[in-house]
């Protein structure tokens, strides 16, 4: 203190070390926002870019708030009640409800495990050549060892690291030129056309943005947080709300802010180099990083074959996790990869099974493309009643306490739902 009783200013190496407080805090919020960029959702920004150039760019930054909000009460509903999504809805709701909400996500999710672990073996396949399928079905079997025998505190580490693989995109855009007046304008200023394919791709973007399986994992991760700090649940101790739910807050912003931002850097290297040679049809990872080489250069090629990788190593985890603590908590197994495999076999058979599952149908004779358009469909039947249903959970006293919603917060989650019931409509519609 000086003499008149102001702060002094700070001691050295104390924005640093807030920094670094802040880094360590991040978790459940920059890992899912960071899954969701996952191969799949990477095949559709590519293809925003291929056909639309710049254009489109604004509906990346519109979903921004969608997204934060609805992955916001999924944690809050996770953080105040010490329970998943699952355990919530078998707890609060009949079971028809539980068992068509697992159902919908274990399919949608196995068709996004075999799209994205067949993204991974075209990607390492193109990068060094070599048997794809084979590629494929081993890093199924990496992620199935990695979650099953990684300590949960080294592996939510690996998982937290990992997440910089998305910046390889942010890398291609700076080794490309990119008219970055149309590049902000696209991002910006909303330019509304009225056809089946602009919807289409609103559709695509939202459906690819706001997946239920993200839902499921954030919730069950704050319980796992919990778990490993060995606190109560916020609706037990409310005394401690406040600095959580703020930490909850800060690690969701950041991280769909993260997922968000890397999809319009997608966006724009693609509009940048595949849309400005005349090519308009992109449906894979594959195809968009081929399409990419002879018009941007090796370097750029293999930034994003490589960010291919390292989304998928991020992204099949989340999904087969979040089916494994769907199917745990509606069956009342214990659940948790914070638990050790004799304590935990269903929850990580679900895991395994999931993930073989989505390998294997890289070995049939089923259209990728296809897959992912009835995966779509199966995320849009579910996601908006899901978001309606965790938008009643978070607004309930007798569950939530004293900790339900606030107003802004009530107002945007809605809108989120409404939106997305629209976008449903909208899908089947077309």
């Amino acid at each position: 203190m000086n003499g008149t009783g102001a702060a002094g200013p700070p001691p050295p190496g104390a924005g640093s070390t807030r920094s670094m407080e802040l880094l360590r805090s991040l978790g459940p919020g920059l890992v899912t926002g960071a899954a969701d960029d996952d191969p799949s959702g990477i095949a559709t920004y590519s293809q925003i870019g291929a056909q639309f150039g710049y254009a489109l760019g604004w509906t990346v930054v519109f979903s921004f708030p969608l997204m934060a909000v609805i992955q916001e009460v999924s944690a809050r509903i996770g953080s105040v009640t010490g329970r998943g999504i699952a355990q919530n809805l078998r707890r609060h709701y009949p079971p028809s409800v539980l068992r068509a909400a697992v159902t919908l996500l274990l399919v949608a999710n196995v068709i996004n495990l075999g799209a994205d672990l067949g993204a991974m073996g075209a990607a390492l396949g193109l990068l060094v050549g070599g048997p794809e399928q084979l590629y494929t079905l081993l890093f199924g079997v990496v992620c199935i060892v990695l979650e099953i025998f990684i300590a949960y505190r080294r592996y939510a580490g690996f998982l937290k690291w990992t997440t910089l693989s998305l910046f390889a995109y942010v890398a291609v855009v700076f080794t490309v030129h990119v008219p970055w007046d149309a590049a902000l304008h696209g991002a910006f200023v909303p330019q509304l056309v009225f056809d089946g394919p602009h919807a289409m791709a609103l559709i695509a973007i939202l459906g690819t943005t706001i997946s239920p399986y993200l839902f499921f994992w954030q919730a069950g991760q704050e319980v796992e947080e919990q778990h490993r700090r060995h606190v109560k649940a916020l609706a037990v101790a409310p005394r401690t709300a406040g600095p959580e739910l703020a930490r909850i807050r800060a690690d969701t912003l950041i991280g769909m802010g993260v997922s968000n931002l890397v999809a319009l850097f997608i966006v724009v290297a693609t509009a940048a180099t595949i849309h400005a040679q005349g090519v308009t049809e992109i449906q894979t990872t594959r195809q968009a990083a081929e399409a990419l080489r002879p018009v941007a250069g090796d370097l750029a090629f293999a930034f994003f074959a490589a960010g291919i990788l390292g989304t998928g190593m991020l992204a099949v985890p989340v999904l087969a996790g979040s089916a494994a603590y769907a199917v745990s908590e509606a069956f009342r197994w214990r659940e948790g990869l914070d638990r050790r495999f004799r304590e935990a076999e269903g929850f990580y058979a679900v895991i395994a099974a999931t993930t073989l599952g989505g390998a294997a149908l890289n070995f049939t004779a089923l259209d990728p493309i296809k897959a992912l358009y009835w995966s779509a469909v199966v995320n849009g039947v579910l996601a908006a009643p899901l978001m309606a249903v965790m938008m009643l959970i978070a607004n309930k006293k007798r569950i939530m306490g004293r900790l339900t919603l606030s107003r802004p917060m009530l107002v945007l989650g809605w809108l989120a739902t409404a939106v997305m019931g629209l976008v449903t409509l909208g899908f089947f519609a077309l």
